[in-house]
């Protein structure tokens, strides 16, 4: 996920400025089942703070101890990790602990990729025999990166997902709180005369003061999601109206069932757009009994990342197989 990983690069980048010793740890195999899967990434500082996780915490404590060899050496180490008599971690991980090292350089180039929103690609490269590899970043999708180990995993990091909440009330704010957990970009959008301001909003990038209309031209994408929920009518009306045109992933509204359809029924007269109107999720947020703001931004939460990812709600234990990853 982009959003741990820019965790791990800014305290990288911090503790260096401390002159702070840093490793990454990537799992880059699994042989069997795993809370998580290839990809996921932490970092471990020389002064044994750290930031992620590899797993539910069986494999953390091995971990830490392997990386003081790489604290030492300043050599990449590759580990096997076998959990399967350990309850929770039921497969073979392959880890590899590696110094790492964020630059002025990096880190510029990590930024304005995020600020660009473009993919960003991680090769780690590594040898079963040697026991070493390493992981190189690539910021530039034309650029090849090449390697003499045997074996290799790819990953590509898509941008953040980016949600607009369009309204300031406080089912807002509890929304803003749970997709910020989530680990999406956040960005408020009210009236010119609204008088609220950012810190209202506890983890939003920005906070935006426009017209309805000024919506339409806003940069979004599809990594990004928006959700109506003024509670005005005609505000809400104005809003969809101008994002007939966002080629957006997400789009929910807030309300009554019979607010909906009237909404809906008044934007075909404006726009008899049937796709467009198909994609409202209204009322938005999965079925599960939500009565206070914050219930209700769960669920809507969950339904956004149904959407993203693509799945359909069901209850975990109607799968034969992990629903994590």
């Amino acid at each position: 996920m982009l959003h741990e990983l820019k965790n791990i690069i800014n305290t990288a980048y911090k503790a260096k400025q401390h002159k702070i010793k840093a490793v990454l740890v990537t799992v880059v195999g699994l042989d069997g089942s795993s809370y998580r899967k290839p990809g996921v990434r932490m970092l471990i500082l020389e002064n044994d703070e750290m930031r992620g996780a590899v797993s539910g915490g069986c494999v953390e404590k091995e971990i830490v101890k392997q990386s003081q060899s790489v604290f030492k050496t300043g050599e990449a180490l590759l580990i096997n990790y076998d959990g399967r008599y350990r309850l929770g971690c039921e497969g073979i991980l392959t880890i590899l602990i590696e110094p790492f090292d964020v630059t002025e350089n990096f880190y510029s180039a990590f930024k304005n990729t995020v600020k660009q929103r473009s993919t960003i690609t991680i090769q780690s490269h590594y040898s079963l025999t040697e026991r070493q590899g390493v992981s190189i970043f690539s910021f530039d999708k034309k650029k090849k990166e090449k390697s003499t180990y045997t074996e290799v995993f790819v990953e590509e990091l898509k941008p953040e997902f980016h949600l607009y909440i369009l309204g300031v009330e406080h089912d807002a704010v509890a929304l803003c709180k749970y997709a910020v957990m989530t680990g999406w970009k956040v960005t408020i959008v009210a009236a010119p005369l609204n008088t609220n301001v950012i810190e209202d909003f506890p983890g939003a990038s920005n906070l935006l003061r426009v017209e309805a209309e000024e919506v339409e031209h806003l940069k979004m994408d599809t990594h990004s999601g928006v959700m109506v929920m003024t509670h005005s009518f005609v505000k809400d009306l104005k809003y969809l109206l101008a994002i007939t045109k966002q080629p957006i992933t997400y789009l929910g509204l807030l309300g009554a069932n019979k607010r909906t359809e009237k909404l809906k029924e008044q934007l075909l007269d404006y726009q008899p757009d049937l796709d467009f109107i198909e994609k409202i999720n209204g009322p938005a947020g999965l079925d599960i009994g939500a009565i206070t703001p914050e219930e209700i931004a769960v669920s809507i939460v969950a339904e956004i990342l149904g959407a993203i990812r693509n799945k359909s709600p069901r209850l975990a234990n109607s799968k034969t197989i992990s629903i994590y990853g």
